[in-house]
């Protein structure tokens, strides 16, 4: 299983800032965490870049135990 962390509003979306999640690949860990927390955090996905191990991915790259997955919401500032 991927860890999956979450931050800003995809975190109050899920009621969670961290969580272990199955999937073969990024896509998959996603597909689960969006039936899991529900329709906010689904919508939350669209606009958010999706890190694995510290790098940002499409989508269809491979998981494995242990890897982990971020999702990081776009940021305003000034």
């Amino acid at each position: 299983m991927a860890t999956l962390r979450l931050f800003a509003h995809v975190r109050e979306a899920a009621g969670t800032g961290q969580d272990e999640v199955p999937g073969a690949t990024v896509d998959q860990v996603l597909a689960t965490a969006a039936d899991r927390y529900g329709a906010a955090f689904a919508d939350q996905l669209q606009i958010c870049r999706v890190w694995l191990n510290g790098e940002p991915v499409t989508g269809s790259e491979p998981v494995v135990d242990g890897d982990e997955v971020a999702v990081l919401p776009p940021v305003s500032g000034g």
